[in-house]
């Protein structure tokens, strides 16, 4: 049974860099397309269907934080964000934007694509297909990988989206920042705590400020009956 290609969107200026990242990822059985600028990235990203992004930080026309933060307001797709900069700052800045993971050059291709499958794996059709009651007015389509309020869409940053689907999954249970960094960021984030605070206050603001309740000294919980 043949399966749908995934396809990847790597943007990057460097030459020799897209050639190593798209000839590996091809070897995977992915489809790549590339692009050297965010202005060229936005046009594939309105036109052509991309699973994942591949997104490097220095670009001749933008940055890739401006680039993230214009990706990820109108959709939910998976950013793996690519700098040469080891600096926690920019790691932190990145991950709050809304990229799901974050490497440093130099790197081994087999790290990143095996980063890429896992962050497919993590937004892949494996949801359940139920939709998820928040309240009265509020819903979660996860197959969608969307969120309605009284029926119409509201675009959340893709850690939002994870964060809130964890607690409208386990309403009533009380979970600490410590475990939410566990379970909504997973791999090596360095970042503090505050940065579950942050996507709480979005997601309030997106939403509606009463969903989720802080547990003051714990962490945080969703109602439910």
């Amino acid at each position: 049974m043949n399966t749908v290609k995934k396809t990847i969107l790597i943007v990057e200026d460097e030459e020799s860099i897209y050639d190593i990242l798209s000839y590996s990822l091809r070897k995977e059985g992915f489809s790549v397309y590339g692009a050297s600028t965010g202005k060229k990235a936005l046009e594939y990203l309105q036109g052509i269907e991309i699973d994942l992004v591949i997104l490097d930080l220095m670009l001749p026309d933008t940055t890739g934080f401006e680039l993230c933060k214009d990706i990820t307001s109108t959709s939910n797709l998976p950013i793996l964000m690519l700098t040469a900069r080891n600096d926690i700052v920019d790691k932190v800045l990145g991950l709050e934007l809304g990229a799901e993971d974050y490497m440093t050059k130099p790197f081994d291709v087999r790290e990143v694509i095996a980063r890429v499958k896992v962050l497919l794996r993590r937004n892949s059709s494996q949801t359940p297909y139920h939709s998820i009651k928040v309240n009265e007015s509020i819903h979660i389509d996860p197959r969608a990988y969307a969120v309605f309020q009284d029926d119409e869409v509201v675009v959340l940053k893709p850690k939002e989206y994870e964060l809130l689907l964890l607690l409208a999954q386990h309403k009533n249970r009380v979970f600490s920042r410590e475990e939410i960094l566990d379970i909504v960021w997973e791999m090596d984030y360095e970042g503090g705590l505050r940065t579950v605070d942050v996507h709480v206050q979005r997601i309030r603001k997106k939403l509606d400020p009463s969903i989720i309740e802080t547990v003051f000294g714990i962490g945080y919980k969703m109602k439910g009956n």
